[in-house]
């Protein structure tokens, strides 16, 4: 779907360059051209004096002519699929690690991760060498993520975030504070293409706004994506150089720590047990070795020399015995790209799975 061009945005357009005018002008896509998620949007924010009031405060803050921004918000429509998709869970089911691991530790994505792991051996080693953060993480991240770049999502990215910045459930318990997040990311999106001359219509991505092989949100674009094939422009979709230092650049900006472990295994002690204790800081990394250990924590070999904080990490089995691990600030930091335990061991297991299968095959003949 282009951005198109009214003719009152004509000189305004002028104002911020060629590439943008260009993109601009181009014709819309009728809706049968369109995919079906697209079709399921409903009618343009052009009419609603909330989104229209945005696009000024928006431009103002930021000296963006009022007219772009408001062409652009104007064009976002509402995106059903968002809202139904973001309406309050059902009553919680109880948790399955080995149910959730096995949708993301197959075969299908290990085999996929050998090929991208091969294909981009360079760029991983340089970006492990310059940000410290190895290759098995960014792979097992943009496995988890997208297949590496199969699944990226057809969504335009305007019209989730539009949807969710001003149509929020009501019914969800946080939604004063989810519609202020989006309306953030909304912000740091159009700033963005505004300022590269780029077409803010043309993003495609999830229905909550991320985009690109890894499913950065806007404002870790702004903030974490680098031009890591040095041709002056950051594309996250279609630049695997770029993807893989953008994701590297995001772990370091978090705190990685080079060298470090992410977990360590675990037993107890049943007569020093203090699992409530262990487990009220969640996965914030709080216990020294010794304190750990106090509370009825067993830990052996290597980690028994680790020097940082830890967090007794609970994964839910259904009705069967919890798997529980050691994470360290390592874990944490995997954690900051999706706030869920689950999701950080789905990462770091994908990851040690595709390095053993890159292992079992050994080395590529020579070309």
């Amino acid at each position: 779907m282009r951005f198109r061009l009214s003719v009152r945005l004509l000189l305004a357009a002028a104002a911020f360059g060629l590439a943008a005018t260009t993109a601009l002008a181009q014709s819309p896509r009728t809706a049968r051209d369109a995919p079906a998620a697209e079709r399921t949007v409903g009618a343009p924010y052009a009419s609603d004096e909330q989104a229209m009031r945005f696009a000024d405060e928006v431009a103002d803050k930021h000296g963006i002519a009022r007219e772009w921004m408001r062409t652009a918000v104007a064009q976002a429509q509402l995106l059903q699929t968002a809202i139904r998709l973001n309406q309050p869970a059902p009553a919680a089911t109880a948790k399955n690690w080995r149910v959730y691991r096995s949708r993301f530790i197959d075969p299908v994505r290990i085999n996929a991760g050998v090929r991208f792991w091969q294909a981009n051996r360079e760029t991983l080693q340089r970006a492990e060498k310059e940000f410290g953060v190895p290759a098995e993480i960014i792979v097992g991240v943009l496995g988890v993520e997208t297949i590496y770049g199969q699944q990226m999502g057809d969504f335009r990215v305007l019209d989730a975030l539009a949807t969710l910045a001003f149509n929020f459930p009501q019914s969800h318990p946080r939604a004063a504070e989810r519609a202020a997040y989006f309306r953030s990311e909304l912000e740091q999106f159009l700033v963005w293409h505004n300022k590269r001359g780029s077409d803010p219509l043309r993003p495609r991505g999830s229905f909550a706004g991320a985009s690109g092989m890894p499913q950065f949100m806007p404002s870790s674009i702004a903030r974490w994506a680098v031009d890591y094939d040095g041709d002056k422009r950051i594309d996250l979709t279609r630049s695997t150089d770029d993807v893989i230092g953008s994701v590297a650049n995001y772990f370091k900006g978090y705190g990685w720590h080079t060298g470090m472990p992410t977990h360590y295994p675990v037993r107890f002690d049943k007569d020093k047990l203090d699992l409530g204790a262990l487990l009220a800081p969640d996965i914030l990394p709080t216990f020294t070795v010794a304190s750990f250990q106090g509370r009825g924590a067993v830990l052996e070999g290597p980690a028994l020399e680790h020097k940082g904080p830890l967090a007794l990490i609970e994964l839910q089995n259904g009705g069967d015995t919890p798997t529980f691990v050691a994470g360290t600030e390592n874990f944490y930091v995997v954690t900051r790209y999706n706030w869920s335990s689950y999701y950080a061991m789905a990462v770091i297991e994908l990851g040690r799975e595709v390095r053993e299968a890159m292992e079992r095959q050994g080395p590529r003949p020579a070309s």
